[in-house]
């Protein structure tokens, strides 16, 4: 399984940036570029380049994972919210380190 890269400005922010949240091998960071109210990144410690890698993961870390998602948006007080994960430069990827997007706090049918 790959580590963290040093190429990689992710990496860097799992290791040394701002987390809102951090357990279970996951971080949660505060957008910089926020689309919503609430817009939370999350992700793995380790390196991995896009969602189609996913299955680098064994079932239970991706459990962790989903479940890391789910816990951080509610301990941000949302109980309405749309997770995205951008896959590949034509969906809107501009970080290649996999991570999800929580959006809340505001009606999710306005258009982001």
């Amino acid at each position: 399984m790959p580590g963290p890269r040093e190429d990689c400005l992710f990496c860097k922010l799992v290791r040394d940036g701002d987390h809102v949240r951090a357990a279970d091998g996951f971080v949660a960071i505060a957008d910089i570029h926020p689309q919503a109210p609430v817009h939370l990144l999350v992700l793995p410690e380790r390196h991995v380049d896009t969602f189609r890698d996913v299955a680098e993961f064994p079932p239970d870390e991706t459990q962790r994972m989903l479940a890391f998602v789910a816990e951080t948006a509610a301990e941000s007080g949302l109980t309405d919210y749309r997770v995205v994960v951008n896959v590949g430069p034509g969906a809107g990827q501009t970080v290649f380190h996999l991570h999800w997007h929580i959006l809340g706090g505001r009606p999710m049918g306005e258009q982001l």
